[in-house]
């Protein structure tokens, strides 16, 4: 445990589980999380905040997970294959990110994502049928298929390529390809984050790059809000996810834009 002040590890926790209640709701959680660490933790490389980042966010992460598949008609097999092929993704992303400057893809991103707001916004209906329903939005074979390869392996590629954002594009993607209501997309988005998180966390694990007692504690409040995020869509419905993701893509938005005036 890095020395801290009583202070400082409060706001840390409570950071934790509005992170872990974002994340459940949409995803997006590392918006507030990782940034919370790296300003309460200056002295710590960076290294270790990313393995603690993430040491704290898979278990919020399965919880919710958990939550939802209890209660929400998961995809359990679906969701686990695209979890897999967004690993072997981000392992892939990872790979070539060295190559490619931050400051390139913020624009890019920042334009895909007023776009998304713009389609949510002016499409009400987005996200509010649940897969199957209506004619001509039966879930084949092909659809499955694209969205274990293109949503997992896509998706995936650009976590490990550059991050922020990753869970909630799972969600939207999730919804546009699978015909699934925000909530369910959601939760199937959690069981995708439990495989990459997993991923991740390994490797910071065997690299010693993991602040393990801080996360234990930060966890707690993580799984806390998680499980508190899961339910609360459950029981609200799309409407009011599709109203959390806009407020996520926006803020998201103000991020990259920050970071590249700062940049």
């Amino acid at each position: 445990m890095p020395e801290t002040t009583l202070t400082t590890l409060v706001l840390l926790c409570l950071a934790a589980a509005a992170a872990g209640w974002i994340d459940a709701v949409v995803g997006g959680g590392g918006l507030l999380l990782l940034p919370a660490l790296l300003l309460g933790l200056p002295h710590v490389p960076a290294a270790q905040v990313l393995g603690t980042n993430k040491a704290v966010a898979i278990v919020g992460t399965t919880g919710a997970a958990v939550t939802y598949v209890r209660r929400a008609p998961v995809q359990v097999g679906t969701a686990v294959r695209i979890g897999l092929t967004a690993l072997a993704g981000s392992m892939t992303g990872a790979f070539f990110a060295a190559g490619i400057s931050s400051d390139v893809l913020r624009p890019v991103i920042m334009v895909v994502l007023l776009g998304v707001a713009a389609f949510v916004m002016l499409r009400p209906s987005f996200g509010t049928a649940a897969a199957g329903d209506g004619e001509g939005r039966k879930v084949t074979r092909a659809r499955t298929v694209t969205a274990v390869v293109l949503v997992g392996g896509g998706i995936g590629f650009y976590d490990g390529l550059f991050g922020p954002g990753t869970g909630t594009f799972l969600v939207l993607a999730l919804t546009a390809v699978l015909h699934l209501d925000l909530v369910t997309a959601s939760a199937n988005a959690k069981i995708v984050n439990v495989c990459t998180n997993a991923g991740a966390l390994a490797m910071f694990a065997y690299q010693g790059t993991v602040l393990w007692q801080l996360a234990a504690l930060m966890a707690v409040f993580n799984l806390a809000g998680g499980m508190a995020g899961a339910h609360m869509a459950l029981r609200k419905g799309s409407d009011f996810v599709r109203g959390v993701l806009l407020v996520v893509v926006f803020s998201l938005v103000a991020k990259l834009g920050f970071d590249q005036w700062t940049g």
